[in-house]
């Protein structure tokens, strides 16, 4: 811990990176109300925003995936128009600005947004539209993974649709939903073709299911990146003098630096995790594996991942070496070409936590000051 450790506000102004937030997990609560009022959408249990707000936050405290991702079929069902996606995609670039972000990939599922005649390609175009008018002049890059549901079966279409848009905003492709019961080896064509086309794979894995989930996507379905991957630490043992033994999974993870998407306050809401205090990041992130920090789904689960990062910060005592360090290991990790990593890392990140890190010196040395 270095000094009182950062501030809130401290940790919002640094350059911050994320690479798992989804786009029907992150709208603003007064859009949410507009779009339905428009469409006449009338699921919801008022026009109150802060009452539509707490209600959509509802499940996320119930402890289990299958309640936590109830709520969303309330945000798709108002993103079935290219105005409405267009909107939703550029909020999300302007409200992960505001939080300091200055590179983010955020995922969504085409198929999920079909409903109101909108074809897959017109909906992936209306989404990096968006993000390309809600990131302009904010000092961010947005990029969008694809997402294919896994209990569906339309991945190969939707990972095609995410090569052919490689150059216009697409960077990778990704299955989420229900863990349980749909292994990511139902989706290997899909994940075949991706690899085939040299192209970027992130899965879903480690989250709602545990140690074999997280080794059928690294080793049948070429995953570089890991969403969550929180349950690797069933595959370490701490022993009776403290010290880690890694099984043979967790020790490949380690040594290949394969990335950790984590997101901890969406962990434990969906039972993935105890408490904050007790979520593997701590662990992990002592023995050094590839921790990256996310926000999941901003709405339902109340957090920027700035509050992420304030949250791990009064919990494991990090100060900035800890979040540059996070923050460093996210924009090594992320689908962008290396050039542009290297340059942000470079030219936004490091001469940001220096800054940071020069100004809370000063203040913590001014007399009287708390």
């Amino acid at each position: 811990m270095e000094g009182m450790g950062p501030t809130f506000e401290e940790i919002r102004a640094v350059p911050k990176v994320l690479l798992h937030d989804h786009l029907d997990g992150g709208l603003r609560a007064s859009t949410v109300v507009d779009l339905a009022r428009e469409i006449g959408y009338d699921r919801l249990p008022s026009q109150d925003v802060g009452e539509v707000e707490a209600w959509l936050r509802r499940g996320a405290h119930r402890g289990h995936l299958k309640y936590y991702l109830d709520a969303f079929q309330h945000t798709v069902a108002v993103m079935q128009t290219r105005e409405a996606l267009i909107r939703v995609a550029a909020e999300c670039a302007e409200d992960l600005a505001a939080d300091g972000i200055v590179y983010a990939e955020v995922r969504f599922a085409p198929e999920l947004h079909v409903a109101g005649g909108l074809t897959l390609e017109q909906v992936v175009s209306a989404v990096l539209e968006g993000f390309r008018l809600g990131s302009a002049g904010r000092g961010i890059t947005v990029y969008a993974l694809l997402t294919a549901m896994r209990t569906a079966a339309r991945s190969l279409e939707i990972a095609e649709i995410a090569v052919r848009h490689r150059d216009e905003g697409v960077v990778g492709f990704d299955i989420a939903g229900a863990e349980a019961g749909s292994p990511p080896t139902r989706h290997l064509d899909a994940f075949q073709y991706v690899a085939r086309e040299n192209f970027h794979i992130t899965i879903h894995a480690g989250e709602g299911f545990g140690l074999p989930s997280i080794w059928e996507a690294l080793q049948w379905c070429g995953a570089e990146r890991l969403g969550h991957g929180v349950r690797i630490v069933d595959d370490i043992r701490i022993t009776a003098d403290g010290t880690a033994q890694l099984g043979r999974l967790a020790s490949y993870v380690r040594d290949r630096r394969t990335p950790l998407e984590m997101c901890p306050t969406s962990n434990v809401q969906t039972g993935a995790a105890p408490s904050i205090e007790a979520h593997p990041i701590g662990l992990l992130r002592q023995l050094s594996f590839r921790v990256t920090v996310n926000t999941d789904n901003r709405l339902m689960s109340g957090v920027s991942l700035s509050s992420e990062f304030a949250l791990l910060g009064e919990a494991f005592g990090y100060g900035w070496s800890d979040f540059e360090w996070l923050t460093i290991n996210a924009m090594k990790s992320a689908f962008a070409h290396f050039d542009e990593r290297l340059k942000i890392i470079n030219t936004v990140i490091k001469p940001g936590f220096a800054t940071a890190r020069a100004a809370s010196n000063a203040v913590v040395r001014v007399p009287g000051h708390r």
